[in-house]
């Protein structure tokens, strides 16, 4: 596919697209144009600012929710006369409930206005979002600080669709892979770095104020990085809102669920997502109750797994030399299961102590590294299998319904995580392990890539052609 020299970006617009069978002579799916060297994309306009404005909105999420469940575990709950575990599963709740509300809504935004625009608004609302929160840290209203985290799901919900829609329209296809893989890598970055730094401030001398300055910093940060991400303008500008969240949210997953390409990679997208969702939950009680460790082999084990879905995420771009294609999802998916399976056994070689473990006595013993190994080992297959599925639904999906189709994606993802917590309260119910929640997860996870490589991988194979309106590489923009 030949690209024509760029137009000035207030005129990049994003042009319908085909979804029709390539010749056998055309470019076919999996097919590699001048595969990029990833971290260039980090020195162009196109997409740095993105870069930087996504990570700074994923590290404030995690920096303010893991301030307020600190906060509340220790503090807040106590003072109040609260029950501090309710609060935290509420919390929980209520961040990803805006996913459910409001993602049709988002989805319907981002296809019919400008998209930078967008970002704009969201990344100021994030500001107002801040300073509420810091007026509830200084007062220790408990109400008013989980009305802030509704609010950044609601942040969060509405960034989605632009985030993954936005980038097909500066990149080019053969680029779309690596932007990808530095999307999810510094998305999972900021994760880490948020979450710890919200659980270790909070509670210090001075531990609110540093937080406060913090998130309002960041938001800040975000929203001066907003306002270099290059226009794209409106694929649907004529599209009709209707505010009917039941009725748009039904027509957005119909759409999707009568295209079987995109809604079989949504599917294995979602899986992703509660497979994660599953052990991120889990590591606090896998390290006291079942290796007998301290909160900082905790931090360990969500350092490990978050620097593996990064270098996954970054290794697939090597993998695939900047193509399409979903040949390395079911054996990323089997090598889950896998080190899963080693993870198992490794939890039970680690004999009992009299006390809790720190992070040096616990990697004293072979078994801690070859746990940390495969919890590592693990992630980097994570990050191979999901940066090629979200990289599909971008590029193969109508330009005119990318971000309700992303959008529709986010609303399975919610779905599969609520999955998640409810399928592993049942088993530890019912007399599970945490080590043996994971053993059923290694199976069940196994049969999900042989399905994906019955189901899905034949219904991608046909080649689909796709225009997308983007610079080329050597463009500044």
């Amino acid at each position: 596919m030949a690209y024509a020299d760029p137009p000035h970006p207030e005129e990049v617009a994003e042009r319908p697209s085909r979804r029709t069978h390539r010749s056998p002579s055309g470019p076919q799916l999996g097919s590699v144009v001048m595969p990029p060297n990833q971290f260039a994309l980090l020195r162009t306009r196109r997409f740095l600012p993105l870069f930087v404005t996504q990570f700074l909105g994923a590290l404030n999420d995690n920096f303010f929710k893991n301030a307020l469940v600190i906060l509340v575990t220790y503090r807040l709950a106590q003072e109040a006369g609260l029950n501090g575990q309710i609060l935290v599963t509420a919390a929980a709740g209520l961040f990803m409930l805006p996913y459910f509300l409001f993602s049709a809504t988002a989805g319907l935004l981002a296809d019919k206005l400008e998209k930078r625009r967008l970002i704009v608004i969201i990344k100021a609302a994030e500001i107002i979002f801040m300073a509420v929160a810091v007026a509830g840290f200084y007062s220790g209203h408990v109400v008013l600080l989980m009305t802030v985290l509704f609010l950044m799901g609601v942040h969060s919900t509405f960034f989605g669709p632009i985030k993954y829609g936005i980038l097909p329209a500066h990149l080019a296809p053969h680029e779309l892979l690596a932007g990808n893989a530095l999307i999810e890598a510094g998305t999972f970055l900021a994760i880490l770095i948020g979450t710890i730094i919200g659980g270790v401030f909070i509670l210090t001398a001075h531990g609110i104020a540093l937080v406060s300055l913090g998130l309002l910093a960041v938001a800040v940060a975000g929203l001066l990085a907003a306002f270099f991400i290059p226009p794209a303008l409106p694929p649907a500008p004529d599209l009709r809102v209707r505010l009917n969240i039941i009725a748009d949210t039904a027509a957005m997953l119909g759409y999707a669920r009568g295209h079987r390409d995109l809604f079989l990679t949504m599917l294995a997208n979602s899986w992703f997502w509660l497979v994660g969702a599953t052990f991120l939950s889990q590591f606090p009680a896998l390290a006291k109750d079942v290796i007998g460790a301290d909160e900082n082999v905790v931090t360990l084990f969500l350092t490990a797994f978050t620097i593996g879905i990064a270098l996954g995420s970054l290794l697939c771009n090597k993998l695939l030399a900047g193509a399409i294609t979903m040949r390395f999802v079911p054996i990323a998916g089997l090598g889950i299961s896998l080190f899963t399976i080693d993870l198992y056994f490794a939890s039970a070689a680690i004999p009992a102590a009299g006390g809790l473990l720190g992070v040096g006595d616990f990697l004293g013993w072979f078994a801690g590294w070859r746990l940390v190994g495969d919890l590592v080992l693990i992630a980097v297959c994570g990050g191979v299998f999901i940066v090629p599925l979200y990289t599909f639904l971008q590029a193969h999906s109508e330009v005119s319904h990318r971000s309700r189709v992303i959008a529709a994606n986010n609303i399975w993802n919610a779905l599969s995580m609520v999955a998640a917590a409810i399928a592993t309260v049942l088993m530890l119910k019912g007399g599970f392990t945490v080590p043996h929640v994971f053993l059923t997860l290694a199976i069940v996870n196994g049969a999900v890539a042989l399905a994906i490589r019955r189901w899905l991988l034949p219904a991608v194979q046909p080649a689909v052609a796709v225009e997308i309106a983007t610079p080329p590489r050597s463009s500044p923009w």
